[in-house]
């Protein structure tokens, strides 16, 4: 029973993450890159603002959860979910590394500009921005799919 509610628990938190990787697949992506440099500027400021907020507890639960069913998956569970368990709490580890040492400095330098004061190179943040997003996207989606497939095939 228990083993069933932190699965429970992990797909929901895991699903709110991987949810904003399909946003960006479906539309967001397309989006930002037909963008003015004022408009991106200012989307970046209030989506890093807004979001650093309520994502980090999001992310720390998935942690924490995906952490708590790898272990409790090798005592009460078959070798399935504990692969699958293994593949997800890599991909919230990679996602992070991803976010911190690519989309986090990033966001950093946006943060700093005006709409009336950017570099002339703006686009090339937005494309590494980018760039860095969708590793954070195979990343995630990965682990997500990863334990779907493990706790659907267990």
């Amino acid at each position: 029973m228990e083993l069933n509610i932190l699965i429970v628990l992990n797909l929901f938190v895991y699903s709110v993450i991987v949810s904003q990787s399909f946003m960006y697949m479906i539309a967001l992506r397309n989006v930002q890159e037909s963008m003015d440099a004022t408009t991106y500027i200012l989307l970046r400021k209030l989506i890093d603002r807004n979001f650093l907020k309520k994502f980090k507890p999001v992310f720390y639960a998935a942690l924490l959860l995906s952490a708590s069913l790898l272990i409790f998956s090798f005592f009460q569970s078959s070798m399935l979910l504990v692969a699958g368990s293994i593949l997800a709490f890599a991909g919230l580890l990679a996602d992070m590394v991803l976010i911190l040492k690519g989309d986090m400095p990033i966001n950093r330098m946006i943060n700093t500009w005006s709409i009336e004061s950017y570099p002339a190179d703006w686009k090339d943040y937005r494309t590494r921005w980018l760039y860095w997003f969708s590793w954070r996207q195979v990343a995630n989606i990965s682990g997500f799919t990863a334990l779907l497939i493990a706790v659907v095939f267990r």
